[in-house]
């Protein structure tokens, strides 16, 4: 892929100074270790609104799945001049190209989930979502989304960033010119990272994938498109991950003897007792797949399904 990765981002995560308070939450995995991998596009709602820094802080008011956006102490309803601002904001961010977005979490403006709403007597519960969060999440329903706050889970974060370099190879054959062969070739590339995640929506776009003669194309890419996110999004699992393993080793029955395949098999089940990362038994099998020139396991996106510098995959 050429080119860095389009991001969007809450701009106080960069280490902007564009909080309530004047402050920032710079996020050093976000900045110094996903940085050199990624183009941030940059947005803060209530600055870019019009409000100044600093300001009165907002919160959200009244029904959690539609709230006013108030400021604290006076009152004041800033959700009209919230509203026209996303109204404008959301066509260029669609046109941006990005391939994800990361929220500042518990924003009354860009908290993704248990952003707090406050009732008619002041009582509050975690079930709202930020006013341009919602709308943006809205509008664009397939783009990977996440907060800085669950990045924190590295079970999150690897599977956040999977996703945004699947969707960023999506969009690339999507927005060529996309033919059944091309569908068919991005199928099986990313077949075993798919089993990963759902077997059951890997088995199910396999079929799509396999009708693409008998039904318009066009048909075909936008059932594809909604049903290859909705699979990525699920978490892939130890168990998940030994299930493709075991798959990827049945290639190599003829031509491994039985100190390797026990060797192997045994760090597999290593890993299914968290004794060590998943990138142990995958280092192996790409060491089988290299010497042995496996032509069908050799280009899978599931051996490196993300940059190896992230070190996504040495967590026990």
């Amino acid at each position: 892929m050429e080119g860095k990765i389009k991001l969007g981002i809450s701009s106080c995560l960069l280490g902007n100074k564009v909080r309530f308070d004047g402050g920032h939450k710079f996020d050093p995995f976000l900045v110094n270790i996903l940085g050199p991998y990624v183009e941030y596009v940059s947005v803060c709602p209530e600055v870019e609104s019009g409000f100044p820094v600093p300001r009165e802080a907002f919160r959200l008011v009244g029904a959690p799945e539609n709230p006013r956006l108030l400021t604290r102490q006076t009152g004041l309803d800033a959700t009209p001049q919230m509203e026209r601002w996303i109204a404008g904001k959301l066509p260029q961010l669609e046109k941006a190209g990005l391939c994800g977005f990361v929220f500042k979490s518990r924003s009354p403006s860009s908290g993704m989930e248990r952003v707090k709403v406050y009732n008619d007597k002041g009582m509050a519960e975690k079930k709202g979502v930020g006013i341009f969060a919602r709308a943006l999440m809205d509008r664009l329903k397939l783009l990977p989304v996440e907060e800085e706050g669950r990045l924190q889970d590295i079970g999150l974060r690897e599977n956040f960033i999977e996703r945004i370099f699947a969707y960023r190879r999506w969009r690339e054959l999507a927005d060529s010119h996309a033919t059944a062969g091309k569908l068919v070739e991005f199928q099986r590339r990313h077949k075993y990272l798919l089993m990963a995640h759902s077997p059951e929506m890997a088995r199910r776009l396999g079929k799509l994938v396999a009708a693409a003669g008998t039904r318009p194309l066009s048909e075909i890419l936008a059932e594809y498109d909604e049903l290859f996110m909705a699979a990525l999004k699920q978490k892939a699992t130890v168990r998940k991950n030994v299930n493709v393993l075991q798959h990827m080793l049945g290639y190599f029955k003829k031509q491994l003897d039985d100190f390797d395949k026990r060797e192997m098999l045994g760090l597999m089940e290593k890993y299914h007792q968290n004794l060590v990362p998943l990138i142990v038994p995958v280092t192996l099998l790409k060491h089988y797949i290299d010497k042995f020139q496996e032509p069908y396991l050799k280009d899978q996106y599931y051996l490196d399904p993300h940059p190896l510098e992230l070190k996504l995959r040495n967590h026990a």
